[in-house]
């Protein structure tokens, strides 16, 4: 038992601490919501109805797109562009999607090679491209979420000044929709594009994200003596 975790430390660890800030950001929202209800003379709301609520659902959505597009444009972009000195990247003259012998598919598949890198046609396509596509799916799925849930915060604001309601279509080229999602974007793309840079010069000993301390700087990745 103790192995498994040990080996699964990783995942546990940031599943526990997202767990608990998910928490605390519903009750420090549901605090805000009732602050904010008081002082218009509006009922209250249990912590339940709250995290039910559109009012949390689309604080939460817009953060969840913007981190999966973040990764599905990275994992996209790392297949075709790199960075020289970058662990985050592949090395300059390896760009694109490698053979098969590279990529241990079909025939070059090793014993323990997952079932789907050995099989042939769409199921070896969707299992190549399965990661791309999942995160895909979920910034698509969160977007629109965001744009569901927003839209009924946005018009519950418009009835309270008389002004008129907003289909989703209609929301979706709002201000306030883009306004709600592009600060989400431009924070994450700035975050992956600093690590990138950054990680090109600057060590952390230990961590799988760091060059080793003394390799060079403009070596891009490890490579076996």
């Amino acid at each position: 038992m103790l192995a498994r975790v040990r080996d699964h430390g990783l995942s546990l660890a940031f599943a526990a601490v997202f767990l608990l800030t998910l928490l605390g950001q519903s009750f420090a929202g549901l605090a805000a919501y009732n602050e904010e209800q008081a002082a218009h003379g509006a009922a209250t709301e249990s912590w339940l109805s709250f995290v039910t609520s559109s009012d949390f659902v689309v604080d939460v959505a817009e953060n969840w797109q913007s981190e999966y597009l973040q990764f599905f444009l990275f994992i996209l972009a790392t297949v075709w562009l790199v960075q020289r000195g970058s662990p985050e990247s592949k090395k300059p003259g390896d760009e694109g999607l490698g053979t098969d012998e590279d990529q241990l598919m079909g025939e070059h598949a090793r014993p323990d090679s997952p079932k789907w890198a050995k099989a042939f046609g769409w199921r070896r396509w969707v299992f190549s491209n399965s990661l791309l596509l999942t995160m895909g799916t979920v910034f698509v799925l969160s977007w629109l979420a965001q744009a569901l849930a927003g839209t009924v915060v946005y018009n519950s604001e418009q009835e309270l000044h008389g002004q008129p309601a907003l289909t989703v279509g209609g929301y979706m080229l709002s201000a306030d929709f883009w306004n709600r999602t592009l600060q989400n974007w431009q924070s994450e793309l700035l975050a992956v594009g600093s690590m990138v840079a950054l990680s090109i010069f600057l060590r952390q000993r230990g961590s799988s994200e760091s060059k080793p301390v003394g390799t060079p700087h403009g070596q891009s990745a490890v490579e076996a003596e």
